[in-house]
């Protein structure tokens, strides 16, 4: 039962058909979409730390991915400015503000986050 629940928050919370799609899909394309989303949500979760690690997707969401960014694209990197919300010290504390990941598609750029 608990499982069961555990889906179906995550359907509701990723499923397709709640962003209005206009492509009908398939069930077994769909349930893998919300089980690598869930599971993006888990690893970002678990690198935050801090308590966050038993949050739901809906919450990490809410908390650090909804916020507006600033982004800045140079010729030798890509820089996004978050704004000052409250939960910066978590993403502080995760070392994101130390990261430069390369992006492949963007000819290897290394995305740099500030955290104001």
């Amino acid at each position: 039962m608990v499982i069961e629940n555990t889906r179906a928050d995550a359907i509701d919370f990723f499923h397709m058909d709640a962003l209005s799609s206009a492509v009908p899909m398939n069930i077994d394309v769909d349930l893998q979409l919300v089980l690598m989303a869930s599971t993006l949500y888990r690893l970002q979760a678990t690198r935050i730390g801090n308590g966050m690690e038993s949050a739901k997707p809906r919450t990490l969401f809410r908390k650090f991915v909804r916020a507006g960014a600033d982004i800045t694209i140079e010729a030798d990197r890509i820089i996004v400015q978050l704004p000052r919300p409250i939960n910066n010290p978590y993403l502080r504390a995760a070392g994101y503000h130390n990261a430069a990941e390369p992006i492949p598609w963007l000819g290897n750029l290394p995305l740099h986050i500030r955290l104001a």
